[in-house]
Order: structure tokens, then C-alpha cells, then sequence
């Protein structure tokens, strides 16, 4: 492409020439670089226009762009830039997570290429390595954003653990652990023996394994009882069995003590109400340090907590089992069992629901731990009231009762890790069991024996603080007092819990009330074209950056907008993306040849009176499309508004304006300069429209079309005035739409019936146009143009005649048509409609239907019929309309 499609000093139409096609790798990387060079994507605080702030989800620093960040990075690149356009100090603040447990996994994985371990290195000197890696090989994804076209802020780029989040993140924890918000127990919490850390329960990915479950036969004679497990090796731990208090079948057994098999131990009967009768035999084992229900029912009945099994789960106790692996231990204490005749009943394979660690897929381990805890039961509470109170708004709306469910039943939440990268916990411990945490302006307690706690937090505690920490908090920024709370939130909603609930809790706690943000738009999940979650396992991942290399970026962004139905599931496939390639080329080539028709923006849109019909029509369209993006941009309906955008700029603009106009052009003369001047202010005004989810090729054509500075800092487009016309929110013509929309049904009917015939779309016919008593007299010559239609001869002979829209269009196609076949395919079309009619009549004149069907499907009933009876009509006009046989 030549730079001179590209210079923003230009004056209007000083360049109309384009090349004659899109070449979307020549332009976008540099179109990128001068508007970041220019700082059009920077955000000034001290600026007197209104802030608009929106936080990208922190990608991990072990990431690269996939679908999933291209989908949500496009929806908030295409608010941000509007409101940019619209005259807002818009910032989008850019940064990355350091993502404790999959950061180290990478480094570990490096590391052991070289024959070593983290514990070779000691604690220091790997976490100096994983900076190290993040410095050399961390945050590719920030190059890969700019390929698609991300205005953030880049100078504010921000890293969980730079000073200033790591400050923050310090300063909160003092707080929460001062107002008694943050304590240590000892709780079961869901272990990694790969990982070696705890894992909160939003980290827990359930899929059904093939397990087994074994019936074992504790005591004997009357003292028997029968429990069943599916984690056979566990029963080392047992300090007690569980029966319902009214179960009669026990009840002489409660209190007793019973031989625990395979041991030297006895444990009792218990009676707990948690215990489902008709469960099983309703009789439960209890292992209190190795299940939290156990656990519960352990603390309810002061139980010893017995741990078999470290922390990489290998049994610790009872010499024969010692030393085993858990699963190696479950065979053998089941072949144990079966050899002492404790065996009641086996079966395999059982499938039930086992969690796994969803970094790395090891099966999870409940474990008895002590661990560090946000209590979360008033700031749960704050969380849920901000939305029931109207100060933050869920986008869908549906999608509250999901948030409501949530923080209504939040439990205390594990946020200790016992990983080396990561926050590690402010909390120094003395040499007689004192206690002290410690600030980030205090000087950590001195002296023999204090040590640092060695646990690091759990990744989500510093991005939960991330809409306030990257505007300077703790200190009182001029950047926090501008830009927070966020205007809205935009994150897929598998992270409502992860993420939202924790940032809505820190944000209501540490910023005094005020909430994180003010709006949380919900989207779903991208998939592949037939529906499917796309996975490397299903082979159906797809890299976004191949797609754009082959089709621009632009049409990636474009495909994922127009899936993009607020809080479901977006399926896209290859094909949709070259169709929106397709329509890139398409604005264009449009605009290349407006470009070379005289569209031009210069001066005042003509009066009224001198426009054409084509002219208002098109003008009215074009307000009518502004309102309508104005309203989908501010609902979050990202598809209707693509949608939208697309049919108004393809069809309306580029189909028919332009089509409608190559008469006018073609003729030259005062009118076709009056066109000129509308095209160029529809194709300025579309542009623009276009520009927040296309952004590159309307930069491209909008600085050629106008010669401004870019399209990126144009303001966002208003309704039209028309002078002569002026009317409260903008011209609107309903006459002309009504006109226009004539012409296109007496063109489109007869392209139909021409295409019916098999004649081809340049072969010329003879044709009779009755075109009185309708507005469509001054479209004869732009019918006859589109419709290849010649004028009538002496011997002409109409063998078909259309009555279409009020008109009639008689064709001779004497020599071209088999009337008897033509009868005979209309005749079996008109049947087809009036059984469709027949249908619907009888459906809605069902009284018993009509009660109990919806709304739509009614609506839909009444909307086939409208068709069946304007279908009938038009082939009944064209059956009659042909010669005698």
C-alpha cells in the first residue's frame, strides 16, 4: 500500500487514489505504532473531560494470546474507543498477573532440564531466576495485544508484583489481619502433592475419573458395621464411624468403641445428624484430616485428626503401607482387606466426581493443613448489597442471581500458597509462638529465632485489589481520585468467582464503600463453529494470530463482536472470519469508488429541497443506524450492534446507495455533485461508527476520505441535520424510507424472477414500465440500469408481467422461458404458500393454543401467515401475468 492512503496532513480528497485492494499487513503494524507514539491510547488525570476507565483482566505472565483474550480485548477496545471519540478521558489500564503456581511450574520445568530442582537453588536465588525468566521470556502476550489493536495505556503497565501493587497489596493485609478479617487455622483444604500447595476451591477442576468402591467390615458379631469408601487408604486415619441418631438400626451401638481393621485401634460410633440413613448402609467412616465434611463432624464431636499421608501424598503410617503412594497404598490395603475377610462388596469401575488441580490435572488431596484465612462473612455481605442496592449493575441481568448464589453462601476463603513466587505473607513469627504483622513502612521484629511466615499469597488476593492498586493506592493518587471507581467491568463469566466477587469485597473494604466499578458486563466462553469448548485435547484450539497473519486483524475482531451476545457462549469457525474479511474489502472497495465519484465531505450538507429521494432515504437510514449503535453500544449488545453496522454499511450503503447513485454519477451535473456530498458524509459517518471494532481499514479510508489527523481521536458521530429539514434527533424521512423501500422490492422481485428464468445477470430484456400512481416514476432510469431492463420495441410482446410495490414490469422473453414450466413451478410455489396460510390461520384461531403458547411463538405464527399472504399475492400476479400456453 502506498503511504499516501495513510497521511493525516492530507486535505479532503487531496489523494482520493486507493490501491485496488486491502492489504492489511502493509498497514496495521504501523497505523499501531503512530498511535501509540502520538499517545492517543494515554490518559491524563488532570484533564476536565469526564473519565472513563476500564482494567484489563491481568493476562498471566506465562501467557500468549488465545481466542479467549482476543474475544474480551476486542469488546473493551471497542468501548474504550468510542468513549475516547466521544470526548471522554478514557483509560484502559493494561497488566499482567504474575501467576504464582503456573510461573513457577514454567521455571521448575527449566530448571529440571538442567538436572535440577528449586531446592538446589534455596529460596532467594530461584525467585531471582523466575524475575530473571520474567524479564527474558515473560509477558509475549503485550506484542501480541498490539497486533490486535489494544488502545491501552501503555505507560501505565502494570505487574502484580511491581513496588507499588506489592505496596498495596502489604498494606491491605496489615488492615484485614489488624480488624481481625485475616486469621491462621488448621482447616482441610484441597492439596496439590504435585504442585505441593493448597488450592482454593474455585481452582478445583471436577471431571468423573474410574474410581472403585469397596464395602469394608468394621468390628464383629453384633458390633458390626459396614461402611463404604472410595478412598480405601484413608481408613488409616479413621478415628470414629458415623450413624444418624435415629437410625434404630445403630442405636445400641452409639458410644461404643469398634476394631478399626487392620490396626491396633478401636474408634467409636458417633451419632451425627450429617449422616443421610438411606444413604448406603448409613453408617459413615470419619477421617477427620482427610475430608471436610469429616472434619466438621470431627470438631462437632472434639475427634483426633489423624494425618496419614504427606505432602506428596505418601503414606506416613502403620509399617506394611509406609512409604507407599496413595494409589499404591489404596491396592494394597484393599488386597489387605479382601485377604482378612473385611472385603463386603467391590465395585469397579465406579465413576463418580474427583477434583483435580487445575494447573496441572493431579488428582487433589483434602488435607488437613494450616493455612492462613480472609474471614469473609461482612465482606461477602458488602458484596452482595452494593448490587441488590443498584450501586453496581450485572450485565445481563440474569446473571446476578449466579453472583447472588455465590457471595450469599461464601465460605472462608484459603489465601496461603506454599510456593516461593509469589507475595509472600507479611507475618513474622517469634521464638515463643509470638505473632507480629508487619506494614510496609515497619520494620519487621529482629533477634534469634523470628523468621518470616514462608507461605506467598494466593495469586487472586493481589488482582482482587487490581482496579484500585494500579491507580496508586495506597496513596491518594491524583490517577485514583480521577479514575476510580472503573466505569465498567468486562470479564467472561467463569470468573465471577475467581475474580469479581474478590475485587467487589476489596474494593468496598479498603476504598471506604466506594465500589471497584460501576458496571460488570458478563461474556461467555469462545467455541469452536459446531459449538464445542475448543480444548488441545479435542484438537480444536485455534491461535488467533494465524488468523490474523492470513485474513488482518480486523476480521478477527469483527467475527468475535458479532458473536458476542452478552453472557453466552460464542461459537466461531474459519469461514466467518474470511466472510468478515470479505466485508472489510467490501468498505474498501465502496470507498475506493465513492473516492473516485466525487464523494467528498467538503462544505455544508446540500438543503433539503436539492436532495434526490435516493439521497434522503439514505440520510434518514443513516440517523436511524447511529441511534441504533448508540443503544446496543450502551446495552453491552455487542452482536446486534455488528449486525446492524454491517447490513447498514453492505447492504443499505454499499449495495444500494452507491448502486442506486451510478446513474447520477454517471451523468455528472449539479445533482450528481449533491450525491457526492451525501455519500461522502454517510461513508465519514459510517466509518466512524465502524471504527471502534474495525479500527485499522477505517483509519486507512477515514484519513484519506477527510484528511484529518485519525480516525481514532474524530468525534463520535451525532444524528444528521439536513438544512431546510432540521427535526429533533436528526432528519428522519419516513416518506423517502418508505419510497426507497418500494424501489428495492420492485428491483429484488424482478432480479428473482429473472434468476428463476436462468437468465444471466448482463443479459439485457426488453421490458413495459407502468410506474403511475407511485413515487417511483423518477426511478425509471436506475430500474432500467439494475435491471438490465431495454426499452420496449415494436414488436414487443410481454410474456410476463410483475405487479410488484403498486408498479407493473411486463418482460418479453419470447424465446427465453418455457411458459408451461414456468406455470407449473409457480402454481406448485402458490400451493406452498397457501398451505403455509392454511396452517397459520388454523393456529391462531385455536383458542386452546393461543392460551398456552408464548408470546414469540405466537408472533412468529402471525408473521409466517403475513408472509403466506403477500407470497400468494405475488404469485398469483406473476401466474396471471404470464401468455396463454
Amino acid at each position: 500500500m502506498t503511504d499516501n492512503t495513510q497521511r493525516p496532513d492530507s486535505g479532503p480528497n487531496s489523494s482520493p487514489e486507493l490501491p485496488t485492494q486491502y492489504a492489511p499487513a502493509e498497514v496495521e503494524g504501523m497505523l499501531y505504532e503512530r498511535w501509540v507514539d502520538r499517545g492517543y491510547f494515554e490518559a491524563d488525570a488532570k484533564s476536565d473531560k469526564p473519565a472513563y476507565t476500564i482494567v484489563i483482566p491481568p493476562p498471566n505472565v506465562t501467557g500468549s494470546l488465545h481466542l479467549g483474550h482476543a474475544f474480551e480485548h476486542t469488546l473493551i477496545d471497542a468501548l474504550t474507543r468510542r468513549k475516547r471519540m466521544q470526548g471522554y478521558e478514557t483509560l484502559w489500564q493494561p497488566g499482567m498477573d504474575h501467576a504464582g503456581i503456573a510461573t513457577q511450574n514454567v521455571v521448575e520445568r527449566e530448571l529440571a532440564k538442567e538436572g535440577k530442582s528449586r531446592h538446589d537453588l534455596g529460596r532467594e536465588a530461584f525467585v531471582d531466576r523466575v524475575w530473571q525468566w520474567k524479564a527474558e521470556s515473560g509477558g509475549q502476550i503485550a506484542g501480541q495485544m498490539k497486533r490486535l489493536g489494544n488502545g491501552v495505556a501503555w505507560s501505565r503497565d502494570r505487574f502484580t508484583m511491581d513496588e507499588g501493587l506489592s505496596r498495596a497489596v502489604q498494606t491491605v493485609f496489615k488492615k484485614m489481619f489488624d480488624d481481625g478479617l485475616i486469621y491462621r487455622a488448621e482447616r482441610i483444604i484441597n492439596w496439590c502433592p504435585r504442585c505441593l500447595t493448597a488450592i482454593s476451591d474455585i481452582e478445583v477442576d471436577y471431571q468423573d475419573d474410574d474410581g472403585e468402591l469397596v464395602s469394608i467390615k468394621y468390628g464383629e458379631g453384633d458390633e458390626t458395621l459396614v461402611v463404604a469408601t472410595t478412598r480405601a487408604e484413608t481408613m488409616l486415619g479413621d478415628t470414629a464411624i458415623a450413624v444418624h441418631p435415629d437410625d434404630e438400626r445403630y442405636a445400641h451401638l452409639i458410644g461404643r468403641q469398634i476394631k478399626l481393621p487392620l490396626t491396633d485401634r478401636s474408634i467409636p460410633v458417633v451419632a451425627d445428624t450429617h449422616v443421610d440413613p438411606e444413604f448406603g448402609t448409613g453408617a459413615v467412616k470419619v477421617t477427620p484430616a482427610h475430608d471436610p465434611n469429616d472434619f466438621a463432624i470431627g470438631q462437632r464431636h472434639d475427634l483426633e485428626s489423624l494425618t496419614v499421608m504427606d505432602e506428596r501424598g505418601v503414606i506416613t503410617v502403620h509399617g506394611p503401607f509406609q512409604g507407599l503412594d496413595r494409589f499404591e497404598a489404596r491396592s494394597a490395603i484393599v488386597a489387605a482387606l479382601r485377604a482378612d475377610g473385611r472385603i463386603v462388596a467391590e465395585k469397579r469401575p465406579y465413576v463418580h466426581s474427583v477434583g483435580h488441580c487445575s494447573r496441572c490435572k493431579t488428582t487433589l488431596e483434602p488435607r488437613l493443613s494450616l493455612q492462613w484465612w480472609v474471614k469473609v462473612e461482612t465482606l461477602a455481605k458488602a458484596a452482595g448489597d452494593a448490587v441488590r442496592d443498584g450501586r453496581v449493575n450485572i450485565h445481563p441481568a440474569d446473571m446476578s442471581q449466579r453472583y447472588f448464589d455465590w457471595v450469599d453462601n461464601l465460605n472462608d476463603w484459603c489465601i496461603s500458597r506454599q510456593l516461593w513466587w509469589g507475595h509472600r505473607i507479611p507475618v513474622w513469627h517469634g521464638p515463643n509462638g509470638e505473632t507480629v504483622c508487619v506494614g510496609p513502612d515497619d520494620q519487621p521484629p529482629t533477634g534469634e529465632g523470628w523468621t518470616q511466615d514462608t507461605d506467598v499469597l494466593d495469586t487472586w488476593f493481589s488482582s482482587g485489589l487490581w482496579p484500585f492498586s494500579t491507580l496508586g493506592w495506597p496513596e491518594q493518587t491524583p490517577d485514583l481520585e480521577k479514575f476510580y471507581p472503573n466505569s465498567v467491568l468486562v470479564t467472561g463469566y467463569d470468573l465471577m468467582f475467581f475474580w469479581v466477587a474478590r475485587m467487589m469485597m476489596f474494593g468496598l473494604y479498603a476504598m471506604d464503600g466506594e465500589v471497584p466499578f460501576r458496571t460488570i458486563a458478563f461474556h461467555g466462553m469462545v467455541r469452536d463453529e459446531f459449538g464445542k469448548k475448543m480444548s488441545k485435547s479435542f484438537g480444536n484450539t485455534v491461535n488467533p494470530l494465524d488468523w490474523m497473519d492470513k485474513y488482518g486483524s480486523d476480521a478477527v475482531r469483527f467475527t468475535l463482536a458479532k458473536g458476542a451476545n452478552p453472557g453466552t457462549d460464542v461459537p466461531i469457525g474459519e469461514d466467518w472470519v474470511q466472510a468478515s474479511r470479505n466485508f472489510a474489502n467490501k468498505i474498501w472497495n465502496a470507498t475506493r469508488f465513492a473516492l473516485m465519484n466525487g464523494a467528498t465531505i467538503e462544505g455544508d450538507l446540500p438543503p433539503v429541497e436539492k436532495l434526490s429521494a435516493t439521497d434522503r432515504w439514505i440520510l434518514s437510514r443513516l440517523n436511524a443506524t447511529v441511534a441504533e449503535a448508540d443503544a446496543y453500544y450502551d446495552d453491552y449488545q455487542f452482536a446486534k450492534l455488528a449486525d446492524s453496522l454491517y447490513h447498514f454499511a453492505w447492504d443499505e450503503v454499499f449495495d444500494w446507495f452507491v448502486e442506486l447513485s451510478k446513474t447520477t454519477f454517471f451523468e455528472g451535473g449539479e445533482q450528481a455533485k449533491v450525491s457526492g456530498r451525501v455519500l461522502g458524509e454517510v461513508l465519514d459517518v459510517t466509518l466512524r461508527l465502524l471504527h471502534p471494532v474495525v479500527p485499522f481499514v477505517t483509519e486507512s479510508l477515514w484519513t484519506t476520505l477527510t484528511g484529518g489527523e485519525s480516525i481514532v481521536i474524530a468525534d463520535w458521530p451525532t444524528t444528521v441535520s439536513v438544512p431546510g429539514a432540521d427535526a429533533p434527533g436528526g432528519f428522519r424521512d419516513p416518506a423517502a424510507e418508505a419510497e426507497i423501500e418500494n424501489l428495492q422490492r420492485v428491483i429484488t422481485e424482478v432480479r428473482r424472477f429473472r434468476s428463476d428464468q436462468g437468465l444471466q445477470p448482463g443479459q439485457k430484456v426488453p421490458a413495459r414500465l407502468d410506474l403511475s400512481g407511485t413515487q417511483l416514476a423518477a426511478h425509471e432510469a436506475a430500474i432500467r440500469q439494475l435491471l438490465r431492463l431495454q426499452a420496449e420495441g415494436d414488436d414487443f410482446n410481454a410474456t410476463a408481467t410483475l405487479p410488484v410495490a403498486g408498479a407493473t414490469v411486463a418482460l418479453d422473453l419470447s424465446g427465453t422461458i418455457d411458459v408451461a414450466a414456468e406455470r407449473k413451478r409457480l402454481a406448485k410455489d402458490l400451493a406452498a404458500a397457501e398451505k403455509e396460510k392454511a396452517q397459520a390461520t388454523g393456529k391462531l384461531g385455536n383458542e386452546a393454543f393461543l392460551a398456552k403458547a408464548p408470546d414469540n411463538v405466537v408472533d412468529k405464527i402471525r408473521t409466517r401467515l403475513a408472509k403466506a399472504e403477500g407470497d400468494i399475492v405475488r404469485l398469483q400476479g406473476q401466474i396471471d401475468g404470464l401468455p396463454s400456453a
